[in-house]
């Protein structure tokens, strides 16, 4: 059927889809081609090479991420959103810069997006019912086997860089990911943005593990955001000293691109930075008993690494930071921590500054 034979509101779909995303907070809007095979075949290509480290889940759920209608029957269309969340890189560095604060990526440092976004995608969905009648439908935001990059891309809402990451010339990829699975018809968004990396290789440079292993090509077995978030267990010590003071997650290769130049502010106010959690000071983190961060991090997606996996990684960071009394104490005070993994990696900290004192 041409654009032309369309009926009215599906011809002005767009638009409309668009007003009624901002409406609910969200920066852009646009309809999916559900068409996934290449993508699913680079995703076998990425499992097979053993790049999705303990995430055994992304082998187990990868049929469901090239059909959509595997996921939820009857889907003949997927709409796709964009939510900024405020990647503010000139904030970012000097944090990151100074060894005895705690970087925390720039994503968690608020409100869990899984929250916040899933609410006003069903928002949105109920939207559209109102217009367009009843339909059948589920949201996702990073919550379930969903290939959001790729149906992002086949909306119109960018390209996949380098980094793996999606890019979009207005927004840099300071931005979240959603998708409304529904089964109406709805005409998909025809143009497909082009590929604006060029040459450029700032984001293979900078990552501090060489975890882009090349272009489009990330081995998240090195990824800090892997290590800090996803892995349970030891983190590999070779690995250590170049996680630096990153503790939960990592944004080095989102700062260094040209394109974050263009980064938005938040969409909505839930992504306002927590308990001074981006800048506070390791020693101040480290000293946090469970029952405080539990309280405080009540809500946000900090909670995903968990309070052992939150003291492993402050532990790593003080390695990593300038000696000093206040240091050394923090990291003696769990020495005989009851977790052995968090024992090891305080133990491997405190080495770490007796051989500097020494």
């Amino acid at each position: 059927m041409t654009a032309s034979a369309l009926p009215r509101e599906l011809r002005d779909l767009p638009g409309r889809l668009r007003d009624w995303a901002a409406a609910e907070g969200f920066s852009d809007a646009a309809v999916a081609r559900p068409d996934l095979d290449a993508d699913h075949e680079h995703l076998r290509d990425w499992l097979d090479a053993g790049h999705h480290g303990d995430m055994r889940w992304m082998a187990d759920t990868a049929s469901l991420r090239a059909d959509p209608e595997a996921l939820r029957q009857g889907t003949r269309s997927v709409i796709c959103v964009r939510m900024d969340y405020g990647l503010d890189t000139e904030a970012a560095w000097p944090v990151l810069n100074d060894g005895s604060r705690g970087y925390v990526s720039r994503y968690a440092l608020g409100r869990d997006y899984h929250k916040v976004m899933r609410k006003r995608l069903a928002r949105l969905a109920d939207r559209i019912a109102a217009v367009l009648g009843p339909h059948g439908y589920r949201v996702f935001a990073d919550s379930a086997p969903v290939l959001e990059k790729a149906l992002a891309r086949n909306a119109a809402l960018g390209w996949i860089g380098k980094h793996t990451l999606l890019l979009n010339r207005e927004a840099g990829s300071g931005f979240f990911l959603g998708e409304i699975y529904t089964d109406l018809a709805l005409p998909p968004t025809e143009a497909r943005p082009g590929a604006y990396c060029g040459s450029c290789r700032a984001c293979i440079d900078v990552c501090p593990t060489g975890a882009i292993v090349a272009p489009y090509q990330l081995d998240a077995r090195r990824c800090i955001s892997y290590l800090t978030i996803e892995h349970r267990g030891s983190i590999p010590e070779a690995l250590r000293p170049a996680i630096g003071n990153r503790i939960f997650g990592c944004d080095d290769c989102q700062l260094v691109c040209p394109w974050n130049r263009y980064a938005q502010e938040a969409a909505v106010p839930d992504f306002a930075p927590r308990h001074g959690l981006d800048s506070a000071a390791l020693t101040e983190l480290f000293a946090w008993d469970e029952a405080t961060w539990s309280a405080n991090t009540e809500g946000m997606a900090l909670r995903r690494a968990g309070y052992r996996g939150w003291l492993r990684n402050i532990a790593v960071a003080l390695g990593n930071a300038p000696t000093g009394s206040a240091v050394i104490a923090a990291l003696q005070s769990r020495a005989d921590h009851e977790d052995t993994v968090v024992r090891e990696h305080v133990r491997w900290a405190l080495a770490r500054h007796d051989a500097v004192a020494g």
